[in-house]
This record gives C-alpha cells, sequence and structure tokens, in this order.
C-alpha cells in the first residue's frame, strides 16, 4: 500500500511539474506556443484557455481531496495536446526533437496509469455524482 502512494504521489508531481512549466510558454505568448496554436487555429484563445486548464490541473493533482478530478482533467486536457501532435503540429515542433511531444506521451500513460490505481475512488466519484443527478 505504501509503494502505491509513492507510485501515486510521484506520477501527481511529475505531471503537475510538466504542466506548470508548459505555462510560462503559454500566458507569456512564446514564439514556439503561438506558432503551435495558430496551427491550430486556437491562437490565441485556445492558448490561454489550454494554460488555464493546465494550471487547475496541476493544483487540483496536488490537493489529495481533488485528485481523482484532476486526474481525469489530466488525461483529457493531455488527450487533446497528443491527438493534435498526431493529425495537426506533428511530433516534432520547430526543431524540438519531439520533447513537447514526449512528454505529452509522458503525461498521457502517467494519467492512465494514475486512474487504474485510483480506480476505486474513480468508481466511488462517479457513484456519488450518478447518485446526486438521479435525485
Amino acid at each position: 500500500m505504501k509503494t502505491l502512494k509513492r507510485i501515486s504521489w510521484t506520477l501527481r508531481i511529475t505531471i503537475a511539474i510538466i504542466f506548470l512549466q508548459t505555462l510560462y510558454f503559454k500566458f507569456t505568448a512564446h514564439p514556439d506556443s503561438v506558432h503551435i496554436f495558430s496551427s491550430l487555429g486556437l491562437e490565441p484563445y485556445g492558448r490561454i484557455g489550454v494554460g488555464v486548464f493546465e494550471l487547475i490541473t496541476a493544483l487540483l493533482l496536488l490537493i489529495n481531496s481533488t485528485k481523482i478530478m484532476g486526474m481525469v482533467l489530466s488525461l483529457s486536457v493531455i488527450f487533446g495536446a497528443v491527438i493534435s501532435h498526431l493529425l495537426v503540429i506533428g511530433t516534432e515542433v520547430k526543431g524540438d526533437g519531439g520533447s513537447l511531444f514526449l512528454l505529452a506521451i509522458i503525461v498521457f500513460i502517467g494519467s492512465l496509469i494514475l486512474l487504474i490505481l485510483h480506480k476505486t475512488e474513480l468508481n466511488e466519484q462517479l457513484k456519488k455524482i450518478l447518485k446526486k443527478k438521479n435525485q
């Protein structure tokens, strides 16, 4: 049990750090970030909006009571990023050697692992939501 907790925290912190380190580029309109979101036809609102979602996701992951919501958001946000890379942007952006795509894959896999590790808690959260909805 202790090992699973350590794995969970390690993944949550790693994913949060990856999301947080990209915020500088999104919020300062770094040319690479502008290029990416222009390619998607989402500049500037998509860049800023995604940045806000990534900030919220990172915070939710680091707060124990909101970690499940953070995991679901993380997988959702990064799924969009991976699909964008594969279908529009490409795996290499402006000569980065694929590092941005690799980070997206790391976050995607980490988010999946987290949801698998916390599947019981995820199911409990979903049951609560459905119960409230049916009342």
